[in-house]
């Protein structure tokens, strides 16, 4: 049977535009820790994934050990730049309320920044209470790994089959996929890159779009189609 009940946005490049603050943060933590990265490459290489991983991954590929004081050295910095300057993705209030399903957040961002963030730029009562962080099911169960959809759906009472998710990020879509869930690429925020839609469409995702207001018309469109899963 086609059709959504549910449509899952995640918050980063989705809903607000805070993954090129983030890279131009961690970019510049990065290269002074002796590991020089433009924050374009940031956005297509690490987007999506949370910061930890992130230096796990460079400490894997570089001989330069990584400082565990990165970690909290980031989070100030990006939370303190964040409340300054993050802003809501053009266009996005009106195509959310658009979309007449069940709708939730499911990201990898903490509880406490999701709320700063989603408050700061007025996005909060659209979604409250269906806002759901990765790091409260433990940290070893962030994008790409399947668990934060799987808990939104079931918080949402919804089955996965009748979920659509929109995401930014090639982990995202893989995450989505593995719970067994619709994809819609979303290449609009500003950390966007040249093969950023291609990369999302070999990771999973069935369409994509550049601009919130196609999204209620993708999502009818996609609701007549079964797809292939």
């Amino acid at each position: 049977m086609n059709g959504f009940d549910l449509i899952i946005f995640d918050c980063d490049g989705v809903l607000v535009d805070s993954e090129i603050i983030a890279a131009e943060v961690e970019s510049r933590l990065l290269t002074e820790a002796g590991y020089p990265i433009g924050i374009e490459e940031m956005g297509e290489r690490f987007a999506g994934m949370t910061w930890q991983n992130i230096l796990l991954q460079v400490e894997r590929e570089a001989s330069i050990p990584i400082s565990a004081s990165l970690i909290d050295k980031s989070e100030a910095l990006l939370d303190l730049r964040l409340k300054q300057d993050v802003q809501a993705i053009a266009g996005v209030e009106a195509a959310v309320t658009r979309i007449a399903l069940k709708r939730c957040i499911c990201s990898n961002s903490s509880s406490a920044r999701l709320e700063m963030m989603l408050g700061k730029v007025g996005l909060k009562p659209l979604f409250a209470p269906g806002i759901y962080s990765a790091k409260d099911l433990g940290a070893d169960r962030v994008k790409p790994k399947p668990d934060i959809f799987l808990h939104g759906a079931k918080q949402m009472g919804v089955s996965p089959s009748r979920a659509v998710v929109v995401e930014d990020s090639v982990h995202g879509v893989k995450a989505a996929r593995a719970a067994g869930m619709r994809v819609i690429g979303f290449t609009g925020a500003s950390h966007t890159y040249p093969s950023h839609a291609d990369k999302l469409t070999d990771a999973g995702a069935e369409t994509v779009i550049s601009r919130m207001i196609d999204l209620p018309g993708v999502v009818a469109a996609l609701a007549e189609w079964d797809g292939v899963l």
